[in-house]
């Protein structure tokens, strides 16, 4: 799960870390767990056991980075239409270049999910998810896989959404525009829209940011949710 989570997973942290903390959370949950039953770890049914671990917890990890995938889609979708779209950094997260807008509202989606202690409601998840399921001999059902893959059309909508009020409004300018330089043809298309469209883009940025924590709350509470039902439809289908 740490190596799918967005924030506990991060590139940028180092792998002894991450290693580290995977041992220190293994540590902390394993009193509380129910007593598996035992398999030996190098027989074929400790291997596909091991298997079947590491598939739930990637799961559950694609679960968490998909809320934030959506965010950096809004954020492309809103660059691109300023004219921003040449303007990258690196972005440790992902270990490639994105566009500065689509990093700055990820960033903003990270720090508030953070503020309302949702790595908390993550690792609570983890725990819970060995109650739903306990490590043992399972059957892998489909359930899961598609409430993954229908938890990813929710959230790139929500992308959309955040990203419409932008594209709308940049949309309208460039029509604008388009219309001023036909009625001028003399005009420096470029030199001229170009800030016009930055402008209007870094407005509408400023007025869409305040209704992104009342979009995204409901979000970061369900997120838990979510986790745990992947795990469910998986173990029972």
């Amino acid at each position: 799960m740490l190596a799918a989570d967005p924030i506990l997973g991060n590139t940028a942290i180092p792998a002894r870390v991450k290693i580290g903390l995977a041992g220190f959370l293994s540590i902390l949950l394993a009193p509380i767990l129910p007593t598996p039953p035992y398999i030996d770890p190098g027989s074929p049914e400790g291997l596909l056991l091991m298997a079947q671990q590491v598939f739930i917890g990637l799961a559950m990890g694609l679960a968490v980075r998909i809320l934030f995938v959506a965010l950096e889609m809004a954020g492309n979708l809103i660059g691109l239409q300023m004219g921003l779209g040449f303007a990258t950094f690196f972005d440790p997260q992902n270990g490639t270049q994105v566009p500065v807008v689509a990093q700055f509202i990820e960033l903003v989606g990270i720090l508030l999910f953070l503020s309302v202690n949702g790595h908390y409601l993550v690792l609570e998840a983890l725990s819970q998810s060995f109650n739903v399921w306990p490590v043992g001999p399972g059957q892998f059902h489909v359930g899961g896989i598609k409430a993954l893959l229908g938890w990813a059309s929710v959230m790139f909508s929500i992308g959309l959404k955040i990203a419409m009020p932008a594209i709308a409004a940049l949309l309208v300018a460039n029509i604008a525009i388009g219309v001023v330089s036909k009625a001028a043809p003399q005009l420096n298309l470029f030199a001229i829209g170009f800030p016009i469209t930055l402008a209007i883009g870094f407005v509408v940025l400023g007025l869409v940011l305040p209704y992104l924590f009342p979009l995204l709350h409901p979000l970061f509470d369900e997120v838990a949710g979510i986790m745990l039902t992947i795990v469910h439809l998986t173990a029972s289908g």
